[in-house]
C-alpha cells in the first residue's frame, strides 16, 4: 500500500469513528431527556455537561489530525 493510500486509508477509519461517536452522544443526549424527571434538573444539568466535555475529549483530537496539513520532503511524491 502506497503511503498516500495508507494516508486517505487512516482518515476513512477516523471519519467513521467520528460519526460512531456522535450517535453514541447523540442517543446519550436522548436519554438525558428521560432521566430529568428522575434525577432533578441540575443533576441532568451536571451529567450534561460530563457528557458534553466527554464527547469534545473524544472527537476533537480525531478532527484536528483529518485537518493537518500533509508535508512532505522532497522525493516523497
Amino acid at each position: 500500500m502506497k503511503k498516500d493510500e495508507r494516508r486517505q486509508a487512516i482518515k476513512q477509519q477516523r471519519e467513521r469513528l467520528i460519526k460512531e461517536l456522535e450517535a453514541v452522544y447523540l442517543a446519550a443526549f436522548d436519554r438525558l431527556g428521560e432521566l430529568e424527571g428522575e434525577v432533578g434538573e441540575v443533576k441532568a444539568a451536571q451529567l450534561t455537561m460530563m457528557i458534553l466535555n466527554s464527547k469534545t475529549a473524544a472527537i476533537e483530537p480525531l478532527e484536528k489530525e483529518i485537518e493537518k496539513p500533509v508535508i512532505t520532503t522532497p522525493g516523497e511524491a
